[in-house]
């Protein structure tokens, strides 16, 4: 086959794999195709990929990306059903869509169930798979997203749950950011020093987080002095329920799955 990976839809998310895959493999090796023509050329043009017709992508790429709403999908399983290559393995990210379900619509058992996250496409994402069965493709597979960050195969059952968290956790997380430096400007700092702070806060104390390997209430008693400023600041989190609407965020997000079944 000509190319390595195809990519079927280039939006946000779609977009976001584009960028790793094509830095990993070299864009020559990826071709996209969008029914916004204007998405398929600008992604093309941003990474060096080839944009292609649908037909051609199916029957020319040996990896193909389905980057398109969980509404639309079976359609467009329907439609690839008989132009892709019979050794082509596809990777659905719909949301709420099993990956049986894609799988009978595509008459292939060659599928792969990803849930991704948007940073990705800055090689720091969070990837969870899983497989109808054993495929001779997954390592190769492993290997062309080696570039998006870590990656964890998981039961199809917990997946849902899962990507309440790293699916929907960016958003809360830039609101997170977005909050703390309201604060700070409230206090009378400049909105663009506001941000960076609590940018760099944030990414510091994650990766502090996860090299590490301390709990993270172990973590936050190491920042709290007795008496001191931060612990004040816990205080009022905790008057606010911080934590449970955290909590809550992700039950609502792995609630909400469950609509987009039916």
């Amino acid at each position: 086959m000509k190319y390595t990976a195809g990519f079927i839809g280039v939006g946000n998310m779609g977009g976001a794999l584009l960028d790793a895959v094509a830095g990993r493999i070299g864009a020559e090796k990826c071709a996209v195709f969008d029914i916004d023509k204007d998405k398929a050329r600008f992604a093309a043009e941003r990474t060096g990929a080839d944009v292609l017709t649908l037909e051609k992508l199916a029957s020319e790429c040996r990896f193909i990306f389905l980057g398109v709403k969980p509404n639309t999908i079976r359609d467009l399983c329907l439609d690839l059903r008989d132009t892709a290559a019979h050794d082509a393995t596809f990777i659905t990210m719909a949301a709420g869509i099993d990956i049986e379900y894609v799988s009978e619509a595509l008459g292939s058992q060659r599928v792969i169930r990803i849930m991704p996250n948007t940073p990705v496409g800055v090689n720091e994402g969070m990837i969870l798979y899983c497989t109808v069965s054993d495929l001779d493709s997954e390592a190769e597979f492993l290997d062309i997203i080696s570039g998006c960050g870590k990656i964890d195969k998981l039961d199809q059952k917990l997946i849902d749950a899962a990507a309440a968290l790293s699916g929907c956790g960016p958003a809360f997380v830039y609101m997170f950011i977005e909050a703390l430096a309201d604060g700070a400007v409230s206090c009378g700092l400049p909105r663009q020093k506001a941000l960076l702070y609590a940018q760099q806060t944030v990414l510091g104390a994650a990766k502090l987080a996860v090299e590490s390997k301390k709990h993270p209430g172990v973590l936050k008693d190491e920042v709290c002095s007795p008496g001191g400023t931060t612990i004040s600041g816990v205080l009022e989190l905790e008057k606010s329920a911080f934590r449970y609407a955290a909590a809550n965020a992700v039950k609502s997000a792995y609630k909400k799955t469950f609509e987009l079944k039916n």
